[in-house]
């Protein structure tokens, strides 16, 4: 039951929408989102993920780039912080927002 309350306190601290659902944290100094992961019968860990100096530039060649340079860690499934920056910000579903246009080098374009 200590597991239940935890996970509960961790949900209301960090006002999360439930386990495995990553949200993002706009004010934290250093990472860009935050999820409670949840794997197995009884092992959460709050994991945060992405660097919030990074841009938004999300395209093909980035996103392979990204998925080859973390591989490994990706395997790592869920208590990994690479898979859910994979999930969450580099796949081609998830996050929308287009570079800044102030951003004059795109990546993979020559």
């Amino acid at each position: 039951m200590a597991h239940t309350k935890r996970q509960e306190a961790l949900i209301k601290r960090y006002s999360l929408k439930g386990v495995n659902k990553p949200k993002l944290t706009p004010k934290h100094k250093t990472k860009k989102a935050v999820v409670l992961a949840k794997t197995g019968e009884h092992k959460i860990k709050l994991i945060r993920f992405g660097d919030q100096k990074s841009g938004h530039n999300y395209s093909a060649g980035a996103r392979q780039a990204f998925k080859s340079r973390h591989a490994k860690n990706i395997a790592k499934g869920k208590s990994s912080a690479a898979y859910w920056a994979d999930k969450f910000l580099w796949s081609s579903g998830g996050r929308k927002k287009s570079p800044p246009k102030s951003q004059k080098q795109v990546y993979g374009k020559k």
